[in-house]
């Protein structure tokens, strides 16, 4: 029994170091920013879509985990205006893309995270767009109380087909491309 109790001891200081340890920290949601960027065989659009929340995980000073809710009913066109900035919006939030009004956050949850250089990572996350998830992977750059990335998602794999020349292979200079960008600045 004491040996029971000495074992449980250890572990518990043991683990609890580790927890201990860990620092969480929350990002300022109103000053982090995620700009997208999708092409297509015409030209390209740009925007902005917004975190709802979202979490940095540190140990001994290095990431060590990571969680982000983006608000999906934000997408937003920046490089359009008027009707057809409307248009535009109006049809990335239907069933065609994000389909917002039945999925109205996505979700980034990190899995797995090595360290490339001083301050920077390369994450593995799971990604949930349209209550699908598929793993993702990118460079997580971390300065002080600041982290940046570029993403690069494949629509496709989320269920998000409109216009994409693999599924369909008659569409010429109507396609858009499957893959689009993710610029994403965080603050905390």
């Amino acid at each position: 029994m004491k040996n029971l109790k000495t074992i449980a001891i250890a572990l518990f200081v043991a683990f609890g170091t580790t927890v201990a340890t860990a620092q969480s920290k929350k990002i300022n949601v109103e000053k982090s920013t995620i700009n997208w960027n999708a092409k297509k065989v015409t030209g390209e659009h740009s925007g902005t879509v917004n975190f709802q929340d979202g979490t940095l995980i540190f140990k001994k000073g290095k990431v060590a985990g990571g969680n982000f809710t983006v608000n999906m009913t934000s997408v937003n066109t920046t490089d359009l205006s008027g009707d057809w900035k409307a248009k535009l919006d109006g049809h990335l939030k239907s069933d065609d893309f994000f389909s917002t009004e039945k999925f109205k956050t996505s979700t980034l949850v990190f899995k797995k995270i090595a360290t490339k250089a001083a301050g920077v990572y390369t994450v593995t996350a799971d990604l949930t767009i349209k209550g699908i998830t598929n793993p993702v992977t990118f460079d997580l750059a971390v300065k002080g109380n600041t982290a940046s990335s570029v993403v690069k998602i494949d629509r496709t794999k989320y269920d998000i087909k409109y216009g994409s020349k693999s599924f369909f292979e008659s569409i010429g200079d109507k396609a858009i491309n499957d893959d689009f960008d993710l610029t994403v600045n965080l603050q905390f």
